[in-house]
């Protein structure tokens, strides 16, 4: 099993299955390797296994057959207790103690660990800050008193607090409103960069699962794995009609999100075309950079007048721009790429 600070746990499931005294087939079968530091979504209609896949891992749901290993190790082998606080674990209404303070909150596993004040107490104040809450403001408060984002920012941390190798997230911001969600999709995407944690993830949101996950795993009815891909592939060339079903028909918009801007699909400017460079109508142009989305480059170059953007390298300087011919090609050209 993973130790404290390694952050690296692979997880493997061999031929797991799960089914109950009603002969309801939950999980039928799956063989599936989470490499190290992979965010692995689950996505799925509602009885596709996904939740009760999760929670085999931390043996809150124990399987009728196969095994769940986590670095060669079967999870069935572990205490429970010590298996659960090794590992991070965020569901959509978070849990937070009512009564305890939000600092509090972050520390329970810590406490049960017997880690002492000042370790603890830095670990809280370090934690809150990765997740953009401010210590000294929200650590004193009570979970009633923030956003239903707030909270599950405060979920986040808790779950992180002891390094874990692993976090299971079952749809951790499905209860969050659509502008804060988003907010904590890129947030927990940072943050996964920055940490490198194995990541189990599971939605119902195609769109979040394209958007954070590393690989997208699409569940069918009974808990049959229809697709295993990268986000580009999953959308540019789905495996059978369920899965092109369950994307649904804008898959050109959603490949949008998951494709960045990179030097092949810039065009040469014209002599002072720089950044600050003006159009037509005397209004400074609008940059991009690259490594952007398309859908990011999309939306600016959408409100842009003149019909063009600027394109800037990661030092700020101009590398050409950006134009609707340009940005249709790339996105024909990530298609392609993909197989499709």
């Amino acid at each position: 099993m993973p130790t404290e600070n390694s952050n690296r746990a692979h997880i493997r499931f061999d031929e797991v299955g799960k089914e109950y005294p009603d002969g309801t087939v939950a999980v039928a079968g799956l063989d599936l390797d989470v490499a190290q530091h992979e965010l692995l979504t689950l996505v799925g209609p509602s009885g596709s296994g996904k939740s009760t896949l999760l929670r085999m891992v931390n043996r809150l749901v124990e399987p009728t057959s196969g095994r769940v290993l986590v670095d060669g190790d079967d999870v069935a082998g572990v205490d429970e207790v010590r298996l659960r606080r090794g590992m991070g674990y965020v569901i959509q209404h978070v849990g937070l103690f009512p009564h305890r303070t939000v600092a509090e909150n972050v520390a329970t596993v810590p406490r049960l660990l017997r880690w002492d004040r000042r370790r603890t107490r830095d670990r809280v104040a370090e934690l809150l800050s990765l997740v953009h809450l401010d210590p000294e403001l929200h650590g004193p408060r009570y979970p009633h008193e923030l956003s239903g984002g707030q909270r599950q920012r405060v979920g986040v941390a808790r779950a992180l607090a002891t390094h874990p190798a692993i976090m299971l997230m079952d749809e951790p911001f499905g209860a969050v409103d659509p502008e804060g969600r988003r907010s904590l999709q890129t947030e927990f995407r940072r943050i996964h960069d920055d940490l490198g944690t194995t990541v189990l993830l599971v939605t119902h949101d195609i769109d979040e699962a394209v958007l954070l996950g590393d690989r997208v795993a699409v569940f069918s009815q009974g808990g049959n794995l229809e697709q295993l891909a990268t986000p580009a592939t999953l959308l540019s060339r789905p495996a059978n009609a369920f899965v092109e079903g369950f994307i649904g028909e804008a898959r050109a918009i959603k490949l949008l999100a998951v494709t960045e801007l990179d030097r092949r699909h810039v065009e040469p400017a014209e002599a002072g075309g720089g950044p600050g460079a003006a159009d037509g109508n005397g209004n400074e142009r609008p940059t991009v950079r690259l490594g952007s989305s398309l859908e990011a480059c999309f939306s600016v170059l959408a409100g842009a007048s003149a019909g063009e953007v600027t394109v800037l390298d990661d030092g700020g300087a101009a590398v050409g721009r950006l134009t609707p011919a340009s940005l249709h090609a790339a996105l024909r050209g990530a298609v392609t790429a993909n197989g499709s």
